[in-house]
């Protein structure tokens, strides 16, 4: 059988925000770094708010090798979970993380850019409204760029290409049953 691989008529940058209350935003965002490594693209991955308790994406990208630059620069999710960090704290990591995507986009390196959990960085005021929207607007047009992460912001959404709601319909949290390694985390 013979495979076809479809080319569209015109190459162009999407802008993609997965959100919502339900599991699998980080998850689906890591299947769309799967799918652009299968492609060839380069893609880096910078995410705003993990980075204190470890997740199996960490080490699963690196098996990828060299297409895939992945940053964690948080210290955990700010005020729950018994974080222990102040949100000054927080707010640091995420201006740094900023900043980092102000210069891997300058690079010129990546197709596909992920930024996991700008949402929520947002959202507890970690970032700025303004500094997303700048990075949106600054975006080169062939780069795709993905915002993942609860509570995205209506401007955000209103000038993405496509956005995904993930809701939660039952999660086994609920039913008192531990996180489960390659699965939840």
């Amino acid at each position: 059988m013979e495979i076809t691989k479809l080319e569209p008529k015109i190459r162009r940058g999407l802008v993609v925000v997965l959100t919502g209350n339900g599991k699998g935003k980080t998850t689906s965002s890591m299947g769309m770094v799967l799918r652009a490594v299968g492609h060839g693209m380069k893609v880096c991955v910078i995410q705003f708010m993990k980075g204190d308790l470890y997740s199996g994406e960490w080490d699963g990208v690196k098996l990828l090798g060299s297409q895939v630059d992945f940053t964690s620069t948080g210290k955990g999710f700010c005020g729950i979970q018994g974080n222990p960090y102040p949100h000054s704290e927080h707010r640091k990591n995420a201006q740094d993380a900023i900043e980092l995507v102000h210069r891997k986009i300058n690079s010129g390196s990546f197709d596909l850019l992920i930024l996991d959990e700008i949402n929520n960085a947002l959202q507890l005021k970690l970032v700025d409204l303004e500094q997303v929207l700048g990075i949106l607007d600054k975006r080169p047009e062939q780069l795709h760029l993905v915002l993942t992460g609860r509570d995205a912001h209506p401007e955000v959404i209103d000038r993405a290409d496509t956005v995904s709601e993930v809701n939660e319909i039952k999660h086994a949290y609920r039913k008192d049953i531990e996180p489960q390694p390659g699965i939840d985390y």
